[in-house]
């Protein structure tokens, strides 16, 4: 049954679907999941996720084609990803075949919210696992639950794919060995403070760089990001503590395989940023959301591509990869997921 909503002004927020799947670990094995209607999470006040934080996600989406098929782009990037996340923080992995057959079902289950043909908007689809049994000394749970919900979303950004400002912070995303290179609850948790504090300051996210020295840019709170040289090569950072991106990934590719630009992943010096002529954020939650501006302690670095609009390559690489998932442009092999 088609839902009644406005599909154009959604936000990138949470709506109450119908359905979600639902599968708990116990006795050394996953059970067989289900679909379900109950929304609600029952577990011990002393939950190791609520005392540890011991829980992982990931996030993905489902879009509607031009032929009006229902798909999900580059899926098993999400499961592998998922499995390494849940291994870094010693919880049992769900395995990777099953991750994409729950997120099949649960996409099937809610096919109605799923937006339609060049609505602007998408269905996201969050798996998460999470410890719950009672810990109360610092240890792995022996019980989990693995969920898989969806939301149907409109831009991460307000505003879609208009160019934001960032700023340097006084703050570090991730330790050299720690977890920033995993999608687990505590990285987020952390950039908390940073992220509210740059709101306050008028600024849309912060820049991070690497904590050991200070010197090499390496991603957002909330996404990776890419530059774009005078001479049109793409390059983005290089870290053992970034969040591997399937989004940038998939950018890089497109980059080099679909425009005939260098593709190049490479430590990125914070001096070198003023020599670049545009960046942008990219992730699944935003896909490509230019950067116009970065203030580093006073310091303005205004990208040749402006405040106004995306850069020329920048909308080049957006439109391709929406594209691609759109059905529009012929896409890689394994690249789509046919719901």
């Amino acid at each position: 049954m088609e839902k009644n909503i406005d599909w154009g002004a959604l936000g990138f927020g949470y709506s109450k679907t119908d359905y979600r799947y639902v599968s708990n670990y116990k006795n050394g094995k996953w059970c067989s999941g289900e679909i379900t209607t109950d929304d609600k999470v029952v577990i011990s006040e002393c939950a190791c996720v609520l005392q540890y934080a011991q829980t992982c996600f990931e996030g993905l989406k489902a879009y509607r084609t031009k032929d009006n098929k229902v798909v999900c782009f580059r899926p098993d990037l999400n499961a592998k990803r998922m499995v390494e996340s849940a291994l870094r923080i010693e919880m049992p992995p769900f395995p990777e075949e099953r991750f994409l057959d729950a997120v099949k079902q649960v996409v099937r289950a809610n096919i109605d919210w799923v937006p339609p043909y060049r609505s602007g908007a998408s269905l996201y689809i969050r798996p998460y696992m999470f410890g719950t049994n009672p810990v109360m000394g610092v240890k792995p749970a022996d019980e989990y639950q693995f969920r898989i919900i969806v939301s149907p979303v409109g831009p991460y950004f307000k505003g879609g794919i208009k160019p934001i400002t960032l700023r340097v912070p006084d703050f570090d995303r991730a330790a050299p060995l720690g977890t920033g290179h995993v999608k687990v609850g505590l990285n987020y948790a952390m950039s908390l403070h940073a992220i509210v504090d740059a709101h306050n300051q008028g600024y849309n996210e912060n820049l991070y760089l690497d904590s050991k020295t200070r010197t090499k840019v390496e991603e957002t709170g909330g996404a990776n990001i890419i530059f774009v040289t005078k001479d049109n090569e793409v390059i983005t950072p290089k870290s053992s503590t970034i969040l591997s991106s399937i989004t940038r990934r998939s950018l890089m590719y497109v980059a080099e395989h679909y425009l005939g630009l260098k593709a190049t992943e490479r430590e990125i010096h914070i001096e070198e940023l003023k020599d670049f002529k545009e960046s942008a954020l990219c992730g699944t939650a935003a896909v490509l959301s230019p950067v116009g501006k970065i203030v580093d302690h006073g310091n303005e670095i205004i990208f040749p591509s402006g405040m106004e609009n995306a850069g020329e390559i920048t909308q080049k690489l957006y439109s391709t990869l929406t594209g691609i998932q759109k059905g529009e442009i012929e896409a890689p092999a394994g690249w789509i997921f046919e719901i």
